[in-house]
């Protein structure tokens, strides 16, 4: 391998804010406020906003098994290199084939959002521009995307966070004129159980909005694999993954609420993710052409959420490519950005593919909801493993301090909190409230089905002739190791 190949990404290239951005980005707060959250309210109604702090909390309790895990092993490979070293190398690699999978569908999934909100917006206010003229919007966000990690980590991630900036901004600002005009109706009976919707009484009704309301906090963990190109990353990372999840969980409780007592909380049921009782719909009936900045600020949620989850997919594939589980070519570096080219290529490919593909093959808008199911199974599932990893990993490490609450209680919650959201996104009813898939949305499982058993099957021949490289898997890169294998900053041998 020539040395463009070889060489490692631009280290000390961003710090906190940037690192913080961009797991904020990759949660899309704007595009989860105004679409993901209100599924939770056909079930908790009214009281949605208490189901929103039940989710907010139980994912804190995953956030934290990655925050440990990223301060221990700060690696590109991120959530693969945490199963290996917790569980097996063979884990890891399988969490890896499924991650790198599923994150490079992110974007697609993203710029179809692009493309449908854009178009549908424009007709509405213009009739004569055409509602179905979806993909230039789509394929100018592939664009803007592919040249932004191009640039390099630096670039990509500064811009992720202005674009974090903007949308977070425009939200808070409603929200806070929403409490305003709500005047004497705000109320903390929201955060009770006394408001769900019809046929979903009491603490129930909660916690299934709670389980819809977990699927918006997908992605506090992308801060991870940046770890190499990241200031101090041993710090940074825990910092990032943590603060992103509890600051934008507390984001979208005070949103929740905000929308919740102006609407109206024993009428909340009725309130989705467009038309008259949307958030979109309020902005444009209640308060003039603020309903512009709501709009922009979820297109803006869509092109940073598919930016930061691109630096996800292109770095978690560079670094199993240079341990040659994925092809070597995935390794390659732009010589001065110290960018993934070959990745970030392969990334825009499979964008413009699957947009145009299943976009033109369906619709945007189903091809949407077929994406966003096999992405959310998966990562789900990723969360899942990485929680038993976290257990893994602090139980087996020896000369790291077991600490029974975070390495221990807090997997086993995480785990606990994260089932019913798998079985929900992959439409097992498990749960009266849990939806069945219909086609073509209930392919995502036999999709998710084939790519893991295609992962089985590398794996096997892996360990047959190269067993060596599935090893590696569990390899942190920015270690140093003494000749007998173990750190010399005296932290967890490898």
């Amino acid at each position: 391998m020539d040395e463009e190949t070889t060489g490692a990404l631009r280290r000390d290239a961003v710090g906190l804010r940037e690192v913080l951005f961009q797991s904020v980005t990759a949660m899309a707060p704007a595009a989860a406020v105004a679409a993901s959250i209100p599924a939770g309210a056909a079930f908790a109604g009214g009281s949605l906003p208490l189901a929103v702090l039940i989710a907010l909390v139980a994912c804190l309790f995953t956030a934290s098994c990655v925050a440990e895990l990223a301060r221990e092993l700060p690696a590109a490979g991120s959530v693969a290199t945490y199963a290996a070293r917790g569980l097996h190398p063979a884990i890891g690699f399988l969490v890896g084939w499924g991650y790198v999978f599923v994150e490079m569908l992110v974007p697609p999934l993203l710029l179809l959002q692009l493309g449908f909100t854009a178009a549908g917006t424009l007709h509405e206010e213009w009739s004569s521009y055409p509602a179905d003229l979806w993909w230039p919007w789509s394929l100018a966000g592939a664009g803007v995307i592919a040249v932004a990690g191009y640039l390099g980590v630096r670039a990509s991630a500064r811009f992720g966070t202005v674009l974090g900036v903007f949308e977070i901004a425009v939200f808070l600002v409603f929200a806070v004129l929403l409490i305003g005009k709500a005047g004497d109706a705000n109320t903390l009976s929201v955060f009770g159980t006394s408001h769900t919707a019809d046929g979903h009484a009491g603490i129930s009704g909660v916690f299934a909005g709670s389980v819809y309301t977990v699927l918006a906090f997908a992605g506090f963990e992308a801060a991870a694999p940046l770890a190499e190109e990241t200031r101090d990353p041993r710090r940074t990372m825990r910092r990032a993954v943590l603060g992103a999840a509890l600051g934008i969980g507390l984001f979208y409780v005070l949103t929740t609420y905000a929308m919740t007592v102006y609407f109206g909380p024993d009428r909340f049921a009725k309130f989705g993710a467009s038309g008259a009782a949307s958030w979109d719909g309020v902005a444009r009936a209640s308060f003039g052409l603020l309903w512009v900045l709501v709009f922009l600020a979820v297109i803006n949620s869509t092109v940073a959420n598919a930016n930061a989850c691109a630096n996800v997919s292109t770095r978690t594939a560079f670094a199993l490519a240079r341990i040659r589980v994925l092809p070597r070519l995935l390794a390659t570096l732009h010589p001065r950005h110290r960018s993934p080219v070959a990745g970030i290529a392969l990334q825009t490919l499979v964008a413009v593919g699957a947009v145009l593909g299943l976009g033109f093959g369906y619709d945007p808008v189903t091809a949407f909801l077929l994406l966003a199911t096999v992405i959310v199974t998966v990562v789900v599932g990723v969360y899942i493993v990485v929680n038993l990893a976290c257990a893994g990993y602090f139980l087996r490490a020896g000369r790291t301090p077991v600490k029974p609450l975070r390495h221990l209680l807090f997997p086993v919650l995480g785990t606990a909190a994260f089932v019913p959201a798998l079985l929900t996104a992959a439409g097992i009813p498990a749960f009266d409230f849990v939806t069945v898939l219909t086609p073509p949305v209930s392919y995502a499982g036999p999709i998710v089905g084939v790519w893991m058993a295609a992962g089985l099957v590398v794996l096997l021949l892996l360990i047959r002739r190269h067993p060596e490289r599935i090893a590696e898997t569990a390899r942190v890169h920015l270690d140093t190791y003494d000749p007998t294998g173990d750190r010399q900053d005296g932290t967890v041998p490898r």
